[in-house]
């Protein structure tokens, strides 16, 4: 019997869509070894040049002018004027996209952002491909751009997503209820009381964990500073990512903090991490939600990105899992309020619990697993 082949795209190294695609691969292989897996950045495979021209001008965006974002995120009018530039991009693209499927061969495809997702797509329509493609959406809202007719399935988090792509005309029939894929280990269980030893920490105080996605985006520092002088006893994890520069003045500072402080940089252990905290301080990034939610972790959402971090939000504090802050004084206040206020603490645990998805990779992966055999 032949192997089932699958390829999965998405754009972006160390982004939330290359981790959601990780997480989908990790999960193929426990359900099914023998599956051949293509994971590719398809930015970098279809326009290198363009890559790093798109990441720097996004990143100087929303660090300089978020409100250009802000209008520029899923609005009509720019999707409509775009519309002619898009398809100039997917016809381009459309040679090296021929030799990628000619030489693979995929049984499938899947998608973890609408870029590839649209390639694929017109890619499909044009040369009358016959092959599986699945989107895969990493954030809470669907935007315009994800919304074509061949593609076969769509994941999303939630039935408020799949309202939203039912009005724009997708059949509720390819809309799956999985959840954004994060690591099948957030699924497991932890030693709490190991990692708490090997933390040092208090297992009589409250924990804090304070994250701001994989390059320690927003105001973390001053959100630290702000959280000492509140007179609530609580100990802190503060995860950096790839910002040494706020690494750097952790470690420092957390020596004149008046509560225990641990500081990571980048690191693999977050499942470990937040199975160990009383709540999470956060840019609301689709995988970090996903992921604080499957642990039952209650959300202070800070300086979330216009766009698709306004929408997760939206989402969050709809549901009553999430506050939202909106500075680093405003966050030290709520993080001592609802540390007092254990039956609020507890009511938004018990919602994060609810619409928690913990084995959303694996529910995709047998999706995927399930269209190779068609």
């Amino acid at each position: 019997m032949a192997k089932k082949r699958v390829l999965l795209l998405y754009i972006s190294v160390n982004s939330g869509h290359q981790k959601a695609a990780l997480a989908i691969e990790k999960a193929l292989r426990l359900l099914d070894p023998e599956t051949e897996i293509l994971s590719v950045n398809s930015f970098n495979y279809t326009n290198p040049l363009v890559e790093k021209v798109i990441n720097r001008t996004y990143l100087g965006v929303i660090k300089n002018r978020p409100e250009v974002w802000e209008y520029l995120y899923d609005n009509p009018k720019v999707f409509r004027s775009l519309g002619r530039l898009r398809d100039l991009i997917h016809k381009f693209n459309s040679g090296k996209l021929k030799t990628l499927l000619d030489e693979f061969k995929p049984d499938v495809i899947a998608c973890t952002q609408a870029f590839p997702c649209g390639m694929i797509a017109d890619y499909k329509t044009s040369f009358k491909l016959d092959v599986p493609l699945i989107g895969v959406l990493t954030d809470c809202y669907p935007h315009a751009y994800w919304f074509f007719d061949s593609v076969d399935y769509y994941i999303v988090n939630s039935e408020t997503a799949t309202k939203r792509m039912e009005e724009h005309g997708i059949p509720a029939a390819k809309i799956k209820v999985y959840g954004i894929p994060i690591d099948p280990k957030f699924a497991e269980k932890v030693d709490v009381e190991g990692v708490r030893k090997k933390l040092g920490l208090d297992p009589a105080l409250p924990t804090v964990l304070i994250m701001g996605g994989n390059q320690g985006l927003g105001p973390l520092a001053e959100f630290v500073n702000e959280l000492n002088k509140v007179s609530c006893p609580l100990q802190l994890i503060v995860v950096a990512g790839s910002n040494k520069r706020l690494f750097d003045w952790l470690e420092k500072r957390k020596r004149s903090l008046r509560f225990k402080t641990v500081v990571y940089g980048y690191t693999t252990e977050v499942y470990e991490l937040m199975s160990v905290s009383s709540l999470i301080v956060t840019k609301p990034g689709g995988l970090t939600i996903s992921e604080a939610l499957s642990k039952d972790l209650p959300i202070i959402i800070l300086n979330p990105i216009p766009g698709q971090e306004a929408k997760n939000t939206e989402y969050l504090v709809n549901e009553d899992a999430a506050v939202k802050a909106d500075n680093a004084a405003d966050a030290a206040l709520l993080t001592e309020m609802l540390l007092g206020n254990k039956p609020k603490l507890e009511h938004m645990r018990v919602n994060a619990k609810r619409i928690a998805k913990p084995g959303s990779s694996a529910d995709i992966a047998r999706l995927i697993l399930e269209c190779s055999n068609s």
